[in-house]
């Protein structure tokens, strides 16, 4: 149970060393989790391919998970073996092991049908889904925004820390810049109110 403990520890400083997100720490720790408790809690480093495979096909056939919830335990296991235990696995063939997904032919919604979601969303959510139609800015990139990263001057909106890792920069419109002066003025009242 401890050497469990420890190597998840390892697990998540070895995560935040490379810069991933806090979902991606949570959901390796949670797949490495389930494949140490899945064998007994026998170290990972006794253990290699036909385990992995063997989990895998437990997750697919009796837990019945789809393939995209089953490529995120495996990239987790491989993150485990090549970045905290060193083991490359590139030789066994491991990425036979990936589950094949589906393609679905993806909904894109016309103008017109946006612009009704658009209006029936009040307030500040508004103002988040103009901002992730507009800008082109995931839900994550649009509430890490702060004023900071908001170019009134250049008309500009500053995206760090996305999910590339890659600083970028978006057009702002200029039909969403008076709703966030609006916005930003609004927040102002309430700290100082509050203050």
């Amino acid at each position: 149970m401890e050497i469990k403990k420890k190597l998840l520890d390892v697990v998540r400083d070895k995560i935040r060393f490379k810069h991933y997100s806090i979902s991606t720490e949570r959901t390796y720790v949670h797949w490495i989790k389930h494949y140490i408790f899945f064998h007994k809690k026998k170290h990972p480093i006794e253990m290699g391919k036909v385990q992995i495979e063997e989990f895998l096909t437990y997750l697919a056939v009796e837990k019945n998970i789809a393939p995209t919830t089953q490529n995120q335990a495996f990239s987790a296991i491989l993150f485990l073996y090549k970045e905290v235990l060193g083991i490359d696995l590139t030789n066994e063939n491991i990425q036979a092991l990936r589950a094949q997904e589906r393609k679905h032919i993806p909904v894109v919604l016309t103008k017109d049908e946006v612009k009704k979601v658009i209006a029936n969303i009040d307030g500040i959510y508004n103002l988040v889904v103009m901002l992730m139609y507009e800008c082109g800015l995931r839900m994550s990139e649009v509430l890490n925004l702060r004023i900071k990263d908001i170019d009134f001057g250049f008309n500009k909106v500053y995206i760090s820390d996305s999910k590339s890792l890659k600083d970028r920069t978006t057009p702002l419109p200029l039909k969403l810049k008076q709703k966030l002066l609006v916005q930003i003025e609004t927040v102002y009242e309430i700290h100082k109110k509050a203050s």
